[in-house]
């Protein structure tokens, strides 16, 4: 059964990709803000005073039907005064399928830093991506396999071997944020040309677009510890798929605990438990997605996802450059 499940995923993925209407979603990190160069290009070189900082992410998603959907992520960024921004690399790859389905990219973004006043910053950033997208067409099922008793025990008339396995092209996207002490918001625009992904017919990948606000606001101080809590709001639009991400985060020294929502247009998806640890030198945080819609009832054990960030020391840090009081996850 758990096989058979997993082969209608992995022919649901390839449709996406294949179709001439296609309405393919990008993955989507529950802990946004602990992969910032993914979230929002404008990101680049926004660590701690400017100084370099490196990002793992890893997000397990349906973990129940047999890891059949994992995101990777690998970032480095810092602030660079010669350039009067910030610099930043990004590389992720997603598997889907168990692997039949794998879509990477590699990014270089910079992001150009203004000092509006002593209160207020600017940040915009533009990404140049490399994306590649692989199929294996052998281990695909088709509808004329299925015999209505036995299941999938006919060959396919697909002429499979001709079909393109691999697409590959350029991508290009740009965002900004700002912010003050306090208060923060950004945009960014994710494929701005569209490009064709298609493997059969044409199949432009649809412009995504991200919008987030948020705030971090001190509660009480008891022995150099402040209470902090942090209300957020993320939108995303692709095509015709929107989402809509809100909860708070709630920091007591050097631990963090979030709590988050998550639904779309047409159904309420699931909540987010977040826990994290930050450090001088490094932060590392867990979130577990509780669905609740529909899906609960098909034993997908929700999604994992694990973050690390490494801050790396610098030797002089920006004397112009104001840290985002961003939330770290």
């Amino acid at each position: 059964m758990l096989n058979n499940i997993s082969k209608i995923l992995i022919a649901i993925s390839v449709f996406l990709f294949i179709s001439e209407s296609a309405q393919a979603q990008d993955p989507a990190f529950s802990q946004f803000y602990a992969n910032p160069l993914y979230l929002n290009p404008a990101f680049a070189g926004a660590g701690e005073g400017g100084c370099p900082r490196a990002n793992l992410n890893y997000r397990d998603q349906w973990p129940g039907i047999g890891r059949t959907y994992i995101t990777t992520s690998a970032s480095w960024d810092q602030h660079v005064n010669q350039i009067g921004g910030g610099l930043g690399v990004i590389v992720s790859q997603d598997r889907s399928g168990a692997g039949h389905l794998n879509t990477s990219h590699a990014s270089l973004l910079y992001s150009y830093h203004l000092q509006v006043n002593n209160s207020f910053a600017f940040k915009a950033g533009f990404e140049a991506s490399y994306r590649m997208i692989n199929l294996d067409w052998t281990n695909l099922t088709f509808g004329d396999m299925i015999d209505p008793q036995y299941g999938f025990i006919y060959p396919t008339n697909e002429d499979i071997d001709n079909y393109t396995q691999s697409v590959n092209f350029p991508d290009f996207s740009a965002g900004f944020i700002g912010y003050q002490e306090n208060l923060y918001f950004g945009f960014a625009a994710h494929h701005l040309t569209q490009p064709n992904q298609g493997f059969i017919s044409e199949s432009q990948l649809p412009r995504k677009y991200t919008a987030h606000i948020g705030g971090r606001f001190p509660l009480t101080r008891y022995k150099n510890k402040i209470t902090e809590v942090s209300p957020n709001f993320l939108y995303q639009r692709q095509q015709d798929f929107q989402q809509f991400n809100y909860g708070i985060y709630v920091n007591r020294g050097p631990i963090v605990g979030g709590l988050w929502a998550r639904n779309s247009l047409k159904n309420f998806d699931s909540f987010i438990l977040m826990l994290g640890l930050i450090q001088d030198t490094f932060k590392f945080g867990y979130s577990y997605d509780i669905t609740v819609s529909n899906l609960k009832n098909s034993n997908t054990l929700g999604a994992h996802e694990l973050s690390f960030t490494l801050f790396m020391p610098c030797r002089s840090r920006s004397k112009s450059f104001n840290t985002i009081s961003c939330p770290q996850f």
